[in-house]
């Protein structure tokens, strides 16, 4: 295939659709039959459960009668789609379904917009046709969800640092629902993902006397955001026996020390 041809290729809207179909039939049929057995799905999926059945919306155990270690919103956003859909099934895995086909989708148009229509398609095909994004696109966990708030973020500090523009509130405002709704899913190992690279940028122009575009948003958005976690977390330890322990200190301060 000569150049012509390969740009030609990569720059047809047809090639587009049809790696944008392969894809989605990709997230769906990877891991039929659905079950629950490995991967720790069972955990994740009690937790919605017990909310429907139960009532516990903000503290839930797992199925070996342990506190459930993970914030409460994809258990949440489950229960919203077992009303919707009354499968349980479906229900458990939307949340990760849904999250792939976003990411899919912002990370074409984002790369097709800013380098052309042959690095949208590179980048929805190095998502879609790799081992991990299916595995995980009908998984009843938390890793898809957590991984598009991640993108949201890195896209908003992206676009800030390309067009030179300052933080308004708006864009703070965006900034720390995005973070709390991160928060929610998987606690504070979003700074972990986030705040390394913040740093070495703002310390790289700080050295080239860059202060006209800038990587952080301010400090109010990741506190605040922290806060309503805490929020969260001290009224386990308030209210739920064992949370400490298991969550506060298995969960979330070995997970730090890990990193």
């Amino acid at each position: 295939m000569d150049t012509g041809r390969a740009e030609h290729f990569l720059q047809n809207k047809r090639t587009a659709w049809i790696v944008g179909v392969l894809t989605v039939i990709l997230f769906l049929v990877t891991n039929l039959p659905w079950q629950l057995d490995d991967y720790d799905q069972a955990k994740q999926a009690f937790t919605s459960f017990e909310m429907v059945k139960e009532g516990h919306w903000f503290y839930q155990k797992t199925p070996h009668e342990r506190v459930a270690t993970k914030p409460p919103l994809v258990g949440w956003t489950s229960a919203v789609f077992f009303a919707l859909t009354r499968s349980w099934d479906v229900a458990w895995r939307l949340p990760s379904f849904l999250a792939a086909i976003a990411i899919s989708i912002l990370l074409f148009r984002v790369a097709t917009t800013a380098y052309g229509a042959g690095a949208g398609l590179i980048a929805l095909s190095a998502f879609g046709f790799n081992l991990l994004s299916p595995r995980l696109a009908t998984l009843a966990r938390t890793d898809m969800p957590l991984a598009l708030v991640i993108l949201l973020l890195g896209l908003s500090i992206w676009k800030k640092i390309g067009n030179r523009a300052t933080w308004n509130l708006p864009d703070r405002l965006s900034i720390f629902a995005v973070l709390t709704a991160a928060m929610l899913i998987k606690g504070p190992i979003i700074y972990a993902f986030l705040l390394p690279g913040i740093l070495l940028f703002q310390l790289w122009g700080r050295r080239r006397h860059a202060y006209h575009h800038s990587a952080w948003c301010g400090w109010w958005p990741w506190f605040a955001s922290l806060g309503i976690f805490l929020l969260w977390l001290m009224g386990g330890v308030l209210l739920v026996p064992g949370f400490f322990d298991q969550v506060v200190v298995r969960e979330f301060v070995a997970r730090f020390g890990e990193a």
